[in-house]
């Protein structure tokens, strides 16, 4: 499983459900033509996070790497109706962070005795 993390704020003003209601239009359609297995969309509690950390973390899940080219390729493609989805969501955060992570160990991994 490949994990694409955004780390984010929202702009001042924005409604925390208009988001919330916009992601999941945005990634629900990814989810429907099989371009995304699932998502999930965290918030700060406590304030407890880092420092350079946003008050929002979302974790989208590909099974691989191709299925996640295969997402970029159609939100890249800046065409309709995706489009408008994105920039629903897009234009309403700010100071947004990404990493990529996978499962670890994952079924590639050689499990064999290591030698140092």
């Amino acid at each position: 499983m490949t994990i694409y993390n955004a780390w984010f704020d929202l702009k001042p003003g924005v409604s925390d459900t208009t988001f919330s209601d916009n992601l999941a239009a945005y990634l629900g359609r990814l989810q429907a033509e099989g371009l995304l297995v699932g998502w999930r969309l965290m918030r700060r509690k406590l304030g407890l996070s880092g420092a350079d950390v946003g008050e929002f973390h979302l974790m989208m899940e590909f099974d691989s790497l191709d299925q996640l080219d295969r997402a970029f390729a159609l939100v890249g493609s800046r065409r309709e109706p995706v489009e408008s989805l994105h920039f629903g969501v897009n234009a309403l955060v700010q100071n947004v962070k990404f990493a990529l992570y996978r499962d670890f160990p994952d079924p590639i991994r050689h499990r064999g005795e290591e030698k140092f």
